[in-house]
């Protein structure tokens, strides 16, 4: 077992199972890492002599390996394999029938092209799940086409509503749709892996993509559906409520939440204009949303007035929700964040990461192991998949 981030021999709650990773990029790696922090052991298949692509998607790059590539393939053995010969097909067909888990997300239709799809791992082992990350769905017109997070963020609605009014759409920063998609892969593991506990067998889950781009337009389908009015872009807030959104200060910004009526009056009263509560514009969230383009001028005009900690301070005391646009530097630093326990490696290092975002009995799972060399556990996986001698 792994040593933890919490402790020497602490027990992971996946300690024991074997997930293959025939992944590449952001979503079945970082579904793969979930995997791996919670005590899985994740064998990541990669080419020989190239690797998975994000190994140079930089810089900035540590031992020949970018940052993103580092941050998605900690605690993994790596292992090089040639899936256009008939050996390198035999070795992941071998290390499937030893496998809990199969994570793969190659070009539409490529793993079941060379030998490795759904139909001969499962049939090799029917308590293998297989898990599959498409582009745009495992049906479809679409279905064969590629796809990566900004095209899907674009082709799923989502990069419509981000920016703001009148101006180009823009990416949501984080990759939040391979991410996602890494998440669900996750759920979908745990889930067929729990039905495998009554059934015996396990089973084929499928992701994509796409279909991950929709689930993040969840409210915004019955918004259009209601109204008939497509989602406008709100820029730092939401289209729903106002205020709510980013404001300049004098230092910075700062994000002030007004979500009800109440909030809104306690605000007001903050600014030093208690008269805004009486306005008729302004009566209600629907009217303050109405009317948002009176209304976020005139309390800019009074927040950058003072810096944003200022204006924390005072919001604070009557509890209005606020927060400041802080940068990572900030992030890491911040006493909320240090409480939490959830930075990994050492301060000030060229190596620190963020933990799995949750606690179980009160312990975050983790592990402390660094993001491995292409093919470092190739002669490891191979001695274990050598014929046993006859006792």
């Amino acid at each position: 077992m792994t040593d933890t981030a919490n402790g020497a021999g602490a027990d992971l709650p996946l300690s024991g199972y074997t997930v293959i990773e025939l992944g590449h990029s952001v979503a079945a790696p970082y579904a793969g890492l979930i995997l791996a922090e919670m005590g899985a052991e994740v064998i990541k298949v990669e080419r020989p002599d190239v690797g998975d692509d994000a190994r140079a998607w930089g810089p900035p790059f540590v031992d020949d390996m970018s940052a993103i590539f580092h941050a998605l393939n900690r605690h993994k053995k790596s292992i090089q394999v040639d899936l256009k010969s008939p050996e390198g097909v035999a070795k992941i067909r071998e290390l499937a029938r030893q496998a809990d888990a199969i994570i793969q997300n190659q070009r539409p239709g490529l793993a079941k092209e060379l030998g490795v799809g759904e139909d001969v791992l499962c049939a090799d082992n029917p308590r293998l799940v297989y898990a599959s990350i498409h582009a745009f769905g495992k049906t479809g017109p679409l279905s064969a086409r590629p796809g990566y997070d900004p095209l899907m963020q674009a082709f799923g609605g989502v990069m419509s509503t981000q920016g703001e009014p009148g101006r180009p759409s823009v990416r949501v920063g984080t990759s939040i749709i391979d991410m996602g998609t890494g998440m669900w892969t996750v759920m979908g593991i745990l889930t067929a892996l729990l039905r495998r506990e009554k059934t015996g067998t396990g089973g084929v889950i499928d992701m994509s993509l796409y279909e991950t781009a929709l689930g993040w337009m969840t409210y915004f389908l019955p918004m259009f559906a209601m109204s008939g009015k497509l989602p406008s872009k709100a820029g730092s807030g939401v289209a729903m409520i106002s205020p709510y959104q980013a404001f300049r200060t004098s230092d910075g910004e700062l994000v002030i939440g007004g979500g009800n009526d109440n909030i809104f009056r306690k605000l007001c009263g903050v600014l030093g204009h208690p008269e805004w509560v009486d306005d008729p514009k302004f009566a209600n969230n629907g009217l303050r949303v109405e009317n948002k383009p009176t209304l976020i001028p005139m309390i800019e005009a009074v927040t950058q007035t003072k810096t944003a900690q200022e204006w924390a301070d005072l919001l604070d005391d009557v509890s209005v929700p606020n927060a400041p646009v802080q940068t990572i530097d900030q992030v890491i630093t911040h006493p909320q964040t240090q409480a939490l326990d959830i930075l990994r490696g050492e301060p000030g290092s060229n190596q620190q990461f963020f933990g799995l975002p949750m606690t179980i009995d009160g312990q975050r799972p983790g592990r402390d192991e660094p993001a491995p060399a292409l093919g470092r556990d190739d002669d490891e996986i191979a001695e274990r998949l050598k014929p046993k001698a006859a006792e």
